[in-house]
């Protein structure tokens, strides 16, 4: 593992101390991601000093800003034992952020959802690690027909075999302004005469804010409580895909023609993109616009930690009001 931030300081170990938390460092791999680099700056606002554990840990140098905790940039790979465990020296909590939507070559879901999380918690727990989150997947299933959901669904059982007091996180599809979800339906529809449907459009979604899943996952880890816990965190409101498009066209002033396409028509395009060298579409994103990705009755969520999440429409009035 290479040190990329200088070792704690005496400085260091006195922002830490003014924090609040001192001594309860928290490693976070992933944390030059989508939600991992929300979470690294959620957690700083709670105080804690954090460790960033990245295999490109120079892109996050961009929040070392003053007056937060302390913040060390690690170099990790989530594929490498003794990387991992480098990494966790020290730590009293830890945040599997790590995520992988498209299969490439070595990197398929099975390694990073399954084997490298399986990975992470072990080494945790030889840590000494107080308090672990897994961030996996809504719907997460081990007996689901989606590859991708079924090896989050595994990945959350090798987690817990390892780690008993896991907490297990599983966002819905999150959105913000700098998601590639939201603003590519955004751009399709500003750009397209008509918007092919997946299917009739009826696949349910509850998309949730990223900045509501950070502040979340940062909560997780200040409360008392260290009993494992599986939260779903979605948004207010549960759309069809039909309707989640409507409403984004609606708040951009659009008025796009949406046309029902069959699934097998999609599942064949994918075939084809496939081919490419860096595919637009793949066959397991189709397999995911069939399944439904709606929070669970009874399951713990954004009420438990005392957040009201913000719906779609008010964060994408703001993104369309600043550009």
């Amino acid at each position: 593992m290479r040190q990329i931030s200088r070792p704690p300081s005496s400085r260091g170990v006195m922002n830490a101390s003014r924090s609040g938390n001192d001594g309860r460092d928290i490693t976070v791999f992933g944390g030059t991601g989508f939600l991992g680099g929300h979470i690294v700056r959620h957690l700083r606002n709670h105080e804690f000093p954090v460790r960033i554990a990245s295999r490109h840990p120079d892109r996050a140098h961009r929040q070392s800003d003053a007056g937060k905790p302390q913040l060390q940039f690690v170099e990790a790979n989530i594929h490498d034992e003794r990387s991992v465990a480098d990494a966790l020296v020290g730590a009293y909590g830890a945040i599997n952020a790590v995520s992988l939507y498209r299969e490439r070559e070595a990197e398929t879901f099975h390694s990073v959802h399954v084997e490298a999380a399986r990975r992470v918690a072990a080494e945790a727990r030889r840590a000494g690690v107080k308090r672990l989150v897994h961030v996996s997947g809504i719907g997460a299933d081990a007996a689901s027909p989606s590859r991708y959901i079924r090896k989050r669904g595994e990945g959350e059982r090798a987690v817990c075999a390892e780690f008993a007091d896991a907490c297990l996180v599983r966002p819905a599809v999150m959105f913000g302004p700098d998601d590639t979800f939201l603003n590519t339906i955004l751009t399709l529809l500003r750009r397209l005469p008509v918007y092919p449907m997946f299917g009739r459009g009826q696949t349910r979604l509850q998309p949730a804010y990223v900045e509501d899943v950070a502040e979340a996952v940062a909560r997780l880890m200040a409360r008392a409580e260290t009993h494992p816990t599986v939260f779903e965190f979605c948004g207010p409101t549960p759309y069809s895909y039909e309707q989640l498009l409507r409403a984004i066209a609606h708040q951009a002033g659009l008025a796009p023609r949406l046309i029902p396409t069959p699934f097998v028509v999609w599942h064949a395009l994918a075939w084809v993109s496939e081919i490419l060298p860096d595919a637009p579409l793949t066959r397991n994103q189709v397999e995911l616009m069939q399944i439904d990705t709606v929070s669970s009755p009874g399951t713990a969520g954004f009420a438990e930690l005392g957040i009201s999440p913000h719906p779609i429409e008010e964060i994408l009035q703001r993104m369309l009001s600043n550009r």
